[in-house]
């Protein structure tokens, strides 16, 4: 089949021009939504006349036949292929004859491409969704029945205060929830049709866009024809939204390599999701997470990649933008892998509540104390600087806090009497912490109910599909 653009050349394309020009190898993957665009534009082209209802009826018939070989794997591509746009039109004239060269009537591949993007992304970003959910119920599901154990609360890596693990597996919830919304925002600037808007000026026949877009699904048509075939914004923040969620899941990774270590012990991986060494038998390395952790900043590079690619770019479409997919691809097969690799790991380990309560140093309740002067009428800053004292007393003395003897707290300050330390209690700690948002047993339940009722209203629109399968049948 001659190329689409072939007839203003003399001559043939350098084989490794040729390769090099191609994008079969990866925009395969656009082929169904590529059907499903252009059964919406030879319908939109006999509803404005170009073509008559027997050849649409040829033509969408062709294209069923197309989708049928696509998804039973039996599509044969030819050497002619450049990309999956040719390759369909191509095999829609072997099935029609010349009634298939009428599809691309008004129609360019820059305003076809964008649209098939805009389509595909649309389901990633559902596909995403959808494994989000799961992790944030396995998080849920960890809070609920983890409720009663303590552990101790780090910032600068270094033990503040006791808090409740319930409290901490929902630290993780409210960021994928956040990376939910902004999918969920996402989705409505994605679904904006292009197609209508030829190569950068519009196309001359009196095309229904509305019709189209209807047809398609997408809740609006792009406003200006120049903008539409030229715009990657809904790719760049497909990647920012997966870089995100990676950034989340990271942090999430690294808490939990820390808390299987020796050195804490807080937790035991499920053999189901570990990993042992070639050469210590005793090793059970936590790789899924190390995996989840390191596969972030592979995902941040994506990103900037992209936005390295579109900073440069005229108005209108300009072939850089082929290297729009890849990376978007990429990092949807990655997310698809990634979220139900972490929420099988959470839902399957093991916790040591006693490791945690255990390793609860008595220093973290030194705010306790404070607050215990301050009661007593003592301004916070003083109240700070006094148990400041105590603690490097302890120190001095090599005890913890809470065994530094009562005389030695008097000599600090007639502020402290016997009731100080009775403050010494763990679980006290945390329930007097039940304002909104805390880490008290009556806050942690009300953020229980609050995550539960996100999980409610924010459905996905479709069940987890299985997973896509980059190229087609025969030949590719």
């Amino acid at each position: 089949m001659a190329k689409l653009w072939g007839g203003r050349f003399s001559g043939g394309l350098d084989p490794i021009a040729w390769e090099y020009n191609a994008s079969l190898s990866f925009d395969w993957r656009l082929a169904e939504v590529d059907v499903r665009g252009s059964i919406a534009w030879a319908k939109a082209l006999m509803k404005a006349g170009v073509i008559t209802l027997d050849e649409q009826h040829q033509i969408v018939k062709g294209l069923t036949d197309i989708l049928a070989e696509i998804r039973a794997g039996q599509f044969v591509h030819a050497p002619s292929d450049e990309d999956v746009h040719t390759a369909i039109e191509r095999r829609l004239t072997e099935l029609t004859g010349p009634v298939g060269g009428k599809l691309h009537t008004g129609r360019s591949r820059n305003d076809q491409v964008a649209t098939d993007f805009a389509l595909w992304l649309v389901e990633a970003v559902d596909r995403v969704d959808a494994f989000l959910k799961l992790v944030q119920s396995a998080l849920v599901e960890r809070a609920e029945s983890d409720m009663d154990i303590l552990l101790p609360g780090y910032t600068h890596f270094q033990q503040s205060q006791p808090i409740l693990l319930s409290h901490w597996w929902l630290s993780h919830f409210w960021p994928l929830a956040r990376d939910r919304q902004r999918l969920a925002q996402l989705r409505e600037r994605a679904a904006v049709l292009p197609l209508g808007s030829g190569a950068l000026a519009g196309t001359p026949f009196p095309i229904d866009r509305q019709f189209l877009a209807n047809q398609l699904g997408f809740k609006a048509i792009s406003p200006n024809s120049i903008d539409a075939v030229s715009n990657r914004d809904s790719a760049a923040e497909f990647l920012f939204a997966a870089a995100l969620i990676a950034i989340h899941l990271s942090r999430l990774s690294e808490m939990l390599i820390l808390y299987t270590s020796a050195e804490f012990g807080f937790i035991e991986l499920s053999d189901a999701y570990s990993t042992g060494s070639s050469l210590m038998p005793q090793k059970k390395n936590p790789d899924t997470l190390e995996l989840t952790r390191g596969k972030s900043g592979t995902m941040i590079g994506r990103l900037t990649g992209l936005l390295s690619v579109l900073k440069g770019l005229p108005s209108a479409y300009d072939k850089d933008l082929q290297e729009d997919k890849i990376p978007v691809f990429e990092t949807s097969d990655t997310l698809c892998l990634m979220l139900p690799v972490v929420a099988g790991v959470i839902k399957t380990l093991k916790v040591r509540p006693d490791r945690m309560e255990a390793a609860l140093n008595p220093a973290t309740l030194a705010t306790d104390l404070a607050d215990y002067l301050v009661k007593k009428g003592v301004p916070f800053r003083e109240a700070h600087g006094l148990v400041g004292k105590a603690v490097r007393r302890a120190n001095d003395l090599e005890t913890t806090l809470d065994r530094l003897p009562l005389a030695e707290f008097e000599s600090i300050s007639p502020a402290f009497d016997a009731g100080t330390l009775q403050v010494f209690d763990f679980h006290a700690s945390v329930a007097r912490r039940d304002v909104p948002g805390g880490t008290g047993p009556a806050a942690v339940q009300v953020q229980l109910q609050q995550a539960r009722a996100f999980l409610h209203s924010h459905k996905v629109r479709s069940s987890v599909p299985p997973a896509e399968t980059p190229h087609g049948g025969d030949g590719s």
